[in-house]
């Protein structure tokens, strides 16, 4: 007794998660004397061992006789003993009714365990005879809390969440696997490596491969069979196991009753690993190539059994079939494993062209670009040598990856070769590339000509798409914005990747940022970036679009992480780079960081080079046109601008597009001081200020901007027109157009009535616009350091107030008394003032010796 509860626990805690096998155990232990006929029924490994042992130590201390075997043809009947059979199912019929004859007994006290199967029909009427009036006691699987209790009995401590779900779900919660597992972890001292890794101990999985190889052929057959993927078919399962369809279903309860596999079929995780330890690979590979090529002769599904035969050297005409089944499949998924599978079938001996253009849209969905482009001109080469559907999606693959390198106009004339060839003709898809170029009339005719389509989802989206970015220029933003949101739910509802010149959540994006609806904006993006919609090739433009969204809400440190994200894992292609760059650009220009803009700079200026301009690109353009004013590079984006104002005029000068190009020329020419460009866009906004919320504020904000340079402030407008910035998404501007104001006003209380406005504005916009990647805690923005106001009161040498702190640092780091006043809400003069103080202050004979005392102060700060 003291030996069997110090290997449970003591009492019934070893029946953790087996409620009814602890109800017979108390009820034993209250009355052992009491006649009772109890049948216990679970699989292998379920725990009618450890049940029967501790019943048989509650008899043993009750002074009542147990026996486990069962009674012999003339034994006679004795009340005195307690009979505890286990295994009833391998019993035969004799000694099964002897046990029922002796449990007929009133005085009988009679416990029998079997398993589910094999149970015949003489173990059958003994347990319908045993369970009248009360039902079996069921042993099963534990749950979570079961394992838990388990493995804070075995290992001596409480386990972690982790380490209980990682057990819970090797095992599938089978009390011996359970237990197994748990003992070999303490005993190897494996806890962490488990969690790392998911790799059993080896003495675990040597123990299970000993008992897979002691259970008959058939099971053993099976168990394998599943573990490489065959599915729980009768038809699959008997050829590939050679035996009869209608035997199946009796060798998958024998396997259940094993514990070994699951009731519905699945193999259990942990006997997986051990039979690929166990079995040879030479024998599952043989295994798993019957499975294919039965499935393949069937018409299902070839995936698991065709990726464990990947890199096995299996070769010939059908094991080539079933790769390239197994790569459709994968394709369809948007599964990386599609490439494996495709060259796999490739070094079967499948044709490589009559694969190329499939190979190149699965290099596409794990963002290789130039395998992707290497493969679609293949196949564009030799186009007579493969049939339509594969010219087509070679066409869309290179036209993708074409437009991710800024070569939106390449990308059209392949939709226009595919226009023209008998096996193809005008497709939605091209609409997005010829829009983005100017062809709006092409993209009409586009338009009308591939109006019926099939009504798929994938042909569902591409439509709404067309449409949708027709609408940007011909029709309404609200109209463009519902059909671009729309076709990025149903590319999302496919799966697939978009063999598209830009996603629709990006297109979506893009619009609602023009349009001033960052929430739209956010939430289209937040939902791609979640389902990894596009896979690898956009992953990187859905985050810096959302950066583009933070930095617009005036979310510098939001923005700095993700765009830190977005370039640490890839080198960016060039509508990537240069998105990213204007990022870099425009949050320097923000926090008055002169080194970062100048480093942000240089990147911009080879960005610029290698990435035509096109609409899509106006958002970034428009960044690096005002950055390039504050650093007087306006000459270099000039060439840019013109094109970009070009294709504008070539596609009527849509609003949605022109206002926020207008808006940043504004911003830059003011920034250069030059009037008359200032003037030319301020007339371009007031035109199209009727046309949206987000064209009505910035009009208002580029009136009073001007207003204000020329000394006529309305602090009310001016106000106004900051706070109707904000509104559209244009937080930083908003406080900045205040700020300026309020610098040139001479009515005191209206100024503080701007810098407060101003404060306001831009105080609050460091609230994140949604989650930050992982690593967002790493990436900060440039920030003035705040120091406390009581450190203004001290006066000895070399001490400097809080608001001389900041002056001082902004200083250092190169900014004139303007920008800084900027930057501070103050003036220029307050800041030459402050400047004045502190070299009275320190003692400083020069500006050398300024900058000397305040780099010892504050830090050096300089670029």
């Amino acid at each position: 007794m003291a030996a069997v509860k110090a290997e449970t626990g003591g009492s019934d805690s070893g029946l953790a998660g087996a409620p009814a096998a602890r109800r017979l155990y108390r009820d034993v232990a209250s009355a052992p004397a009491e006649p009772r006929r109890t049948v216990v029924v679970g699989p292998g490994g379920s725990g009618k061992s450890v049940l029967l042992g501790l019943l048989g130590a509650l008899y043993a201390g009750a002074g009542v006789a147990v026996r486990t075997d069962a009674p012999g043809s003339d034994e006679p009947f004795d009340q005195d003993v307690a009979l505890l059979v286990d295994d009833a199912h391998l019993l035969d019929d004799a000694a099964l009714e002897r046990v029922r004859a002796w449990g007929a007994e009133p005085e009988s006290r009679v416990v029998l365990a079997h398993r589910p199967w094999p149970r015949g029909g003489s173990l059958a009427a003994v347990a319908v005879a045993f369970g009248a009036g009360r039902g079996p006691v069921v042993l099963g699987p534990l749950d979570r809390p079961g394992v838990a209790a388990r493995a804070n009995l075995l290992l001596g401590e409480r386990p972690t969440a982790e380490l209980v779900d990682l057990v819970f779900e090797q095992t599938g919660g089978s009390p011996d696997l359970v237990d197994r597992l748990l003992v070999g972890l303490r005993d190897e001292r494996a806890l962490a490596r488990l969690g790392a890794a998911g790799e059993p101990p080896a003495a675990v999985v040597r123990q299970l491969g000993y008992e897979i190889d002691a259970q008959p052929v058939g099971v053993r057959d099976l168990l394998l069979g599943r573990t490489v993927g065959a599915p729980v078919d009768p038809e699959v399962l008997g050829a590939l196991l050679d035996v009869a369809p209608a035997a199946v279903g009796e060798l998958l309860d024998r396997a259940a009753a094993t514990g070994l596999m699951a009731p519905d079929g699945a193999v259990v995780p942990l006997v997986r690993h051990a039979l690929t330890r166990a079995v040879p690979a030479a024998h599952r590979q043989v295994l798993q190539r019957r499975l294919a090529e039965i499935q393949l002769a069937a018409g299902g599904s070839v995936l698991v059994a065709a990726r464990g035969l990947v890199g096995s050297g299996a070769t010939g005409t059908r094991v080539a079939a079933a790769f390239e089944r197994a790569g459709d499949e994968a394709l369809r998924e948007c599964l990386p494993l599609a490439v494996d599978l495709f060259d796999a079938a490739v070094e079967a001996g499948a044709p490589p062209l009559a694969l190329a253009a499939r190979r190149a849209e699965a290099a596409l969905l794990t963002g290789d670009l130039d395998a992707a482009l290497r493969r679609a001109d293949q196949v564009l080469g030799e186009p007579a040598a493969v049939d339509g559907d594969a010219a087509q999606r070679a066409v869309a693959v290179a036209a993708a990856v074409l437009a991710h390198r800024g070569m939106l106009s390449r990308a059209a004339e392949l939709y226009r070769w595919l226009a023209a060839q008998p096996f193809g003709g005008p497709s939605p898809l091209a609409v997005p590339a010829l829009v983005g170029i100017g062809a709006l009339d092409e993209a009409r005719d586009v338009l009308a000509a591939s109006a019926r389509q099939a009504p798929t989802v994938l042909a569902g989206a591409a439509a709404l798409l067309a449409h949708g970015v027709h609408d940007t220029v011909a029709g309404t933003p609200t109209a463009a914005l519902s059909q671009l949101t729309r076709a990025a739910v149903l590319l999302g509802s496919s799966g697939r990747a978009a063999l598209l010149p830009d996603t629709p959540a990006a297109l979506a994006a893009l619009v609602a940022i023009h349009c001033g609806e960052l929430d739209v904006a956010q939430s289209v993006l937040g939902q791609a970036v979640a389902a990894e919609l596009g896979g690898r090739a956009v992953a990187a433009r859905h985050l810096l679009l959302q950066a583009l969204v933070a930095m617009h809400r005036g979310s510098g440190a939001h923005a700095r992480a993700l765009l830190q994200s977005a370039s640490a894992t890839r080198r960016l292609e060039p509508r990537d780079e240069l998105l990213a760059a204007a990022l870099e650009v425009g949050l320097a220009r923000r926090a008055g960081d002169l080194a970062g803009l100048l480093a942000g700079w240089r990147r911009a200026r080879e960005a610029i080079v290698r990435h035509p301009v096109d609409l899509y690109s106006l958002q970034p353009l428009g960044e690096l046109v005002v950055g390039a004013a504050r650093l007087n590079e306006r000459r270099w984006v000039q060439p840019y601008l013109d094109e970009a104002e070009a294709l504008l005029d070539r596609l009527g000068d849509p609003p949605l597009w022109a206002v926020a190009l207008h808006w940043s020329g504004l911003q830059a020419a003011i920034g250069s001081d030059d009037g008359a460009t200032a003037q030319r866009h301020a007339a371009a906004l007031e035109r199209m200020a009727p046309t949206s919320r987000y064209a009505t504020a910035v009009a208002a904000a580029g009136r009073e901007w001007l207003r204000s340079l020329a000394g006529d402030v309305d602090a009310d407008a001016v106000e106004a027109a900051a706070r109707g910035l904000h509104g559209a998404g244009l937080s930083w501007e908003g406080g900045r157009l205040a700020s300026q104001a309020a610098i040139r006003c001479r009515d005191r209380k209206s100024m503080n009535a701007l810098l407060g406005c101003a404060r306001a504005l831009q105080g609050g916009a460091e609230t994140p616009s949604g989650p930050a990647p992982a690593d967002a805690g790493r990436a900060q923005p440039v920030r003035r350091v705040k120091v406390p106001e009581q450190q203004s009161g001290e006066s000895a040498a070399g001490a400097i107030s809080g608001r001389e702190r900041e002056v001082a640092e902004l200083v250092l780091s190169g900014l004139t008394y303007k920008q800084i006043g900027e930057q501070l809400f103050i003036s220029a003069k307050t800041v030459e003032n402050h400047v004045a103080r502190m070299r009275q202050r320190l003692g400083s004979g020069s500006r050398g010796e300024l900058f000397a005392h305040l780099r010892m102060l504050v830090g050096d700060k300089q670029p």
